[in-house]
């Protein structure tokens, strides 16, 4: 399975949750979006053990398998329809999300998250325990 991480699935990795990084070990292809980083630096930044966070993310970006993505003109047309689509369903969602869900469209990956509000975006296929 082609996998694209939510921050809070790096967390739970992190803490050595053992179904996510089971998760992560099966997956032929895990993608870390760009939004996704972002987060997890801010994370580091701002909390205790932010350096042993950071060790890890390095770490896991060096797996082969392991890969980042970014956007793209493609993932702009995906965040504006999905944007709209919640504004006019009056559920919007944190704007990083909206990101995270148009790469995941745009790469046909599946995402990995523990956050219900993506539940609003039937088009985003997901995992999660």
């Amino acid at each position: 399975m082609r996998v694209l991480i939510d921050s809070n699935r790096f967390i739970d990795f992190c803490a050595g949750e053992e179904p996510v990084i089971e998760t992560f070990e099966r997956a032929s292809l895990l993608v870390v979006p760009f939004v996704v980083l972002a987060e997890i630096r801010v994370g580091a930044q701002l909390a205790r053990r932010g350096e042993s966070q950071i060790r890890v993310l390095s770490e896991l970006l060096n797996q082969p398998g392991v890969r980042t993505v970014h956007t793209t003109d493609g993932t702009a047309h995906h965040y504006a329809a999905i944007f709209a689509q919640l504004r006019r369903k009056g559920t919007p969602i944190p704007t990083n999300d909206i990101w995270i869900a148009a790469l995941a469209i745009e790469h046909n990956l599946v995402l990995y998250t523990r956050d219900a509000h993506f539940d609003h975006i039937p088009s985003v296929a997901r995992i999660g325990d």
